[in-house]
């Protein structure tokens, strides 16, 4: 019984130490992973710019609900951007590999302005929604002028 609790606690530990990029059997399965993730927080992210720029009408539970997701899809790709991932069909910049730091400071700032943007969107507030759009949208941009081949 006492060698069974050893096995299983050594097992438990194995698991938890797995590095993050070892969770994708390819490189390009990675590449799908960030890539899905980058597309389902932009179509939420347009809805939100829909609102913001008057061409549907500003609905306040739809925006919350659409920033809730951008916020939580804004965590998920980076870990899609491993080694061995600046090769196949991406738009992904060498520079991403090469800068890292700033890419990373890329991705906080992302992370940062998306969750002040779900905030605002919890306001009810359009003018709100319009301030923190416009913000998290420059972020969006400053790193994909960087980052990403047209």
């Amino acid at each position: 019984m006492k060698a069974f609790a050893c096995i299983a606690a050594a097992a438990t530990l194995v698991a938890f130490a797995a590095p993050a990029s070892a969770q994708f059997a390819k490189a390009e399965d990675a590449v799908k992973y960030r890539q899905s993730a980058l597309f389902v927080m932009g179509q939420h992210f347009g809805r939100l710019g829909a609102m913001a720029n008057g061409r549907i009408p500003f609905d306040a539970k739809m925006a919350a609900e659409n920033a809730e997701v951008v916020a939580d899809m804004a965590k998920l790709p980076w870990v899609g951007f491993g080694a061995g991932t600046d090769k196949g069909t991406t738009k992904a910049k060498p520079e991403i590999w090469t800068e890292q730091a700033k890419f990373k400071d890329g991705h906080e700032k992302l992370v940062a302005e998306t969750t002040k943007l779900a905030t605002a969107t919890k306001t009810g507030n359009l003018d709100a929604l319009k301030t923190a759009f416009a913000a998290t949208a420059d972020t969006c941009k400053s790193c994909h002028d960087a980052f990403r081949n047209k």
